[in-house]
């Protein structure tokens, strides 16, 4: 009731500007008010506007105004507020001659056929793609009459293309009962699909629109790719075609955002004057979104300015077109060299019937592709490590003088001395072996001479992310003794079908801390690759105590494959550590001995340190 209240006000609201050259009756007023409630399309915006009408019937305020467009400017802007619809229209038109509806004349053949080429633009662009443009939706009385005309000229030349692009930049009008005719030609026969509900509100009715079963000529099918151009003069039925065809993820739009119009707009004559109102008398509820496309427009999957969409569209297509070959690609390369062959295979088949089922076929860009890809290989394979990747290559070493390195090693390590002696060490990168061996003097010099006397040593691996593994046996290396060579891990390398062992050292730089010490690892689910291994072996051997948090489940440092001449590449873990002895960590992380969070990890390894300690007292 208050917003009808408001509505009736701001339409009587003019009575008070002070003009004095024309006078209408209240009553204009009042008229045009029934109109909208008896008419407008969504009556819910209305309630209580019947009695606003009645409270308003006794108003004799005199309306004085300039002139009668000004008046109907005015009414304009404030029914377009009130109800939050701008299609809603007050006009004054001293000469309007309602338009009649256009119907097609009989026309002989070679005139029908002129008049479609005028209407209808059809190209075949480079790599079979076809163009089509319609800039009127016909509705479906003509379409049967002109149908067979429409097949030879248009349809059968379309049917053998690749892939369409049909543009709707331009239409601005049409029938509605041609919707379900143009998007049943790119669904399934059955089974029928409800795609629109239209609530028509002079006669109180609601039609259903289905997708047709029976069609004149064969389907474009559902699984080669659509794309619909769209601009801000797109209207009406070619918003509802385009939002059907999106919500039915069966086109991709591209293009600027639609008009957002009205499937039904009528005129009325507001009485004996030459004041007119325009309704939208009918909308349109999508019954896969709930929603509508009126008002707000169809947004494009791809916002490009309208002159840019058909040359968006055409980079879209030709991507799509590579789509295949990148998928069946990569799917072969993960069967050839992920670590694990059973779960590579899976992969792999998973991966092509992804493709087969169309889920790949909405692409849009490179970037979304690849995007996906990464998405489906973590999820199929429950590997985070397997994924596309950018194929940047590796920086040229720097050339550091010894004051240098000895900066960057206080940056990069940290070590403390805590309560009864016990080593704290803190690092959290691996280096490549080479790298490390070079500067392992520096190193032994400035961080490890610092903890390598203590009673019992904590090194926190929570914040470290891995790193080349070719450092993991040296370092292991310090925590045993040097009279017996340890077999750490066994690595299998798909690459070569070989398996090697990973062997302690039986030279060090430096002073051991020898088999005899306590030792806890600290750990968190950021604790990744080479960091893991380091704990796997650790815990496996029964060398070390973990504390904190699962491990992060990654790999060993994967390999980057490109998948042909596409340029896109993927990252595979090509190497797994030895499963004889059960599962290894890859995939699914290291579980600590004590389960805790990684902020708590440090005070409870302290802990336990400290109350070892105290009992040898």
């Amino acid at each position: 009731m208050a917003r009808a209240i408001v509505l009736v006000a701001s339409l009587l609201i003019i009575g008070n500007v002070l003009f004095t050259h024309a006078t209408f009756s209240p009553t204009l007023i009042v008229d045009m008010a029934k109109i909208i409630m008896d008419n407008y399309c969504s009556p819910e915006k209305l309630v209580g506007m019947k009695e606003a009408i009645d409270a308003a019937k006794g108003n004799t305020e005199v309306l004085n105004i300039p002139d009668a467009e000004t008046l109907a400017n005015v009414l304009s802007s404030g029914v377009q507020t009130t109800v939050s619809d701008p299609r809603l229209k007050v006009s004054y038109e001293q000469n309007y001659v309602p338009a009649v509806p256009l119907k097609m004349p009989p026309l002989p053949p070679d005139q029908l056929i002129a008049v479609l080429q005028t209407s209808i633009k059809l190209d075949i662009l480079e790599g079979n793609t076809g163009y089509l443009r319609i800039d009127h939706i016909l509705g479906e009385e003509v379409a049967d009459k002109i149908g067979p005309l429409l097949l030879d000229l248009v349809w059968n030349k379309i049917l053998p293309t690749s892939s369409l692009i049909f543009d709707l930049r331009y239409t601005g009008s049409g029938d509605v009962s041609g919707i379900p005719y143009i998007v049943s030609y790119f669904t399934k026969a059955e089974p029928v699909i409800h795609i629109d509900s239209v609530y028509d509100r002079p006669s109180n009715t609601t039609t259903k629109l289905f997708t047709m079963s029976t069609l004149l000529g064969d389907r474009y099918g559902v699984t080669k790719p659509l794309i619909v151009l769209t601009s801000k003069n797109t209207k009406g039925v070619a918003e509802d075609v385009a939002y059907c065809l999106k919500s039915l993820k069966r086109a991709t739009i591209v293009g600027e955002k639609t008009s957002g119009g009205s499937l039904k707009v009528d005129k009325f004559k507001v009485g004996d004057t030459d004041f007119y109102v325009t309704v939208p008398s009918a909308k349109s509820i999508n019954p896969i979104t709930g929603s509508t496309w009126e008002v707000v427009g169809v947004t494009p999957d791809v916002e490009v300015n309208a002159e840019d969409a058909l040359a968006t569209a055409i980079k879209i297509v030709n991507l799509r077109g590579r789509v295949p070959a990148i998928i069946e690609g990569s799917a072969s390369l993960i069967a050839a060299n992920y670590a694990f062959e059973a779960i590579g295979d899976s992969v792999a088949e998973k991966l092509k019937g992804l493709l087969a089922n169309g889920e790949y076929g909405m692409v849009v860009s490179k970037d979304g592709l690849e995007t996906k890809l990464s998405a489906d290989l973590k999820t199929l394979s429950g590997d985070k490590s397997l994924k596309t990747t950018s194929n940047t290559p590796p920086l040229p070493p720097m050339d550091y003088s010894p004051e240098m390195f000895i900066e960057l090693i206080k940056v990069s390590f940290h070590t403390d001395i805590f309560e009864n002696n016990i080593g704290y060490l803190r690092f959290d990168m691996f280096g490549d072996f080479e790298e490390v061996k070079a500067i392992a003097q520096i190193i032994v010099e400035h961080v490890w001479n610092k903890v390598v006397n203590t009673n019992a040593m904590i090194i926190d691996l929570r914040n470290n992310l891995g790193g080349p593994t070719t450092a993991i046996s040296g370092f292991c290396s310090y925590f045993f003794d040097a009279d017996k060579q340890i077999v750490l891990d066994k690595l299998y390398d798909r690459a070569s079908g070989n398996t090697t062992e990973l062997l302690s050292l039986s030279e060090l730089t430096g002073e051991r801390y020898g088999s005899k010490k306590s030792l806890i690892i600290l750990t968190s689910a950021a604790t990744a690759n080479a960091a893991e291994e380091f704990v796997y072996i650790m815990k496996r051997l029964g060398r070390a105590m973990i504390v904190g948090e699962t491990t992060a489940g990654g790999s060993h440092p994967p390999k980057t494959f490109p998948v042909g001449e596409t340029g896109i590449f993927l990252s595979i873990p090509t190497i797994h550590s030895d499963t004889t002895a059960g599962p290894a960590w890859e995939g699914v992380g290291i579980a600590p001995h004590i389960p805790v969070s990684a902020d708590a990890a440090l005070e409870v390894a302290k802990g336990i340190f400290n109350k070892h300690f105290a009992g040898q007292k």
